[in-house]
């Protein structure tokens, strides 16, 4: 018996739409797996770091953290680059933690959180003792430009990786040049030194005469004492500079030889202050140079302490250079062995 009543077939629309869905949802399951894993802890179980050269490309880095077990598979790196990165990660030394996540790596690397290094001038370095440092330093690279002595700041610089020695030593001369550019203007009055150069000279030498830093305003005050005096400054670190121009420590005492030595730095032949700096001095050595304290004296010599003895006559001076000279005999003479009297 056939109805009478018309059957309406079922919209064709709605269900197409459920089966493209569903289809839709299949097809994407992988890219959002992959996503999901992109952002859990990741398989490295001790920091590592690893360094990234210019112009490697991302299937390249990909490929290395897979192996170094940093990422858990290539092609999700690849995928989280892509999609969080524009695949633009920069080149650098990166310092994984444990258990980072690949979608933590991507953005470190697109942002460029490389590893930070410090590169620490001490006081009184001689330009070639720094230019030995930076060559043969093998996380820079370039050659070494010359450095005038004395136009490098010692601090501590902050760099990274595959950074130019070049570079490093331009932003220490900027550092030095502004450091007396401050200081020089807010000198004090009366003070024998007609430019910024002539204080960095004085600067470096306090630098090397003492390494107490309540002794450098007192010691720079000797100096401009004797120079009032039209005494020659004797100093003997100017002696060491002028026979081996900075190139680490003598290999002997300074004897009378040496005093004589034929050189315009030598300060025990030569008038005045020396024709340049004898090191690189920090700003504590300039601030004392520019800053002397008050005082009348004209000699000091090492106590034994890693200190000075002062002065401010030739006989009392000539008194503990003999106490000094005791001292260094005592420290020289074998085990069980009574010095003789001085």
């Amino acid at each position: 018996m056939t109805s009478s009543v018309p059957i309406t077939p079922a919209p064709k629309s709605g269900s197409s739409f459920a089966r493209l869905l569903l289809i839709a949802l299949l097809l994407a399951a992988p890219p959002l797996l992959a996503v999901a894993i992109a952002f859990m802890p990741g398989p490295l179980t001790d920091a590592k770091t690893i360094v990234v050269a210019h112009g490697t490309r991302v299937s390249s880095i990909a490929a290395t953290l897979e192996q170094g077990d940093i990422a858990y598979n290539r092609y999700i790196f690849r995928l989280a680059a892509r999609l969080l990165a524009g695949d633009q990660l920069k080149a650098g030394e990166y310092a994984f933690a444990p258990h980072q996540s690949t979608a933590d790596i991507v953005l470190m690397m697109r942002d460029g959180r490389s590893v930070v290094r410090l590169f620490t001038v001490a006081e009184g370095l001689s330009s070639i003792e720094i230019a030995h440092m930076l060559q043969s330093n093998p996380a820079l690279t370039g050659d070494m430009p010359p450095a005038a002595e004395g136009s490098l700041l010692p601090e501590t610089y902050r760099y990274s990786y595959d950074d130019s020695r070049a570079g490093l030593i331009v932003r220490m001369q900027k550092a030095m040049e502004e450091t007396l550019s401050d200081l020089w203007p807010k000198r004090d009055p009366g003070l024998p030194l007609k430019s910024p150069q002539e204080a960095l000279i004085m600067a470096s030498i306090i630098e090397k005469e003492t390494g107490k830093p309540e002794e450098r305003p007192r010691v720079a005050r000797v100096f401009y004492n004797r120079l009032a005096h039209n005494m020659r400054l004797q100093s003997d670190p100017t002696v060491i500079y002028a026979i081996n121009k900075g190139d680490g420590p003598l290999d002997h005492e300074l004897d009378h030889a040496d005093l004589a030595f034929n050189s315009p730095y030598n300060t025990y032949t030569n008038d005045g202050l020396p024709p340049g700096p004898i090191c690189n001095p920090g700003r504590a050595s300039l601030e004392a140079a520019l800053h002397p304290e008050p005082n009348d004296y004209l000699y000091f010599v090492a106590d034994g302490t890693g200190g000075h003895v002062f002065s401010n006559n030739l006989v009392e001076h000539n008194q503990n250079v003999t106490k000094w000279n005791a001292m260094k005999a005592q420290e020289n003479v074998p085990p069980g062995v009574k010095p003789a009297a001085p």
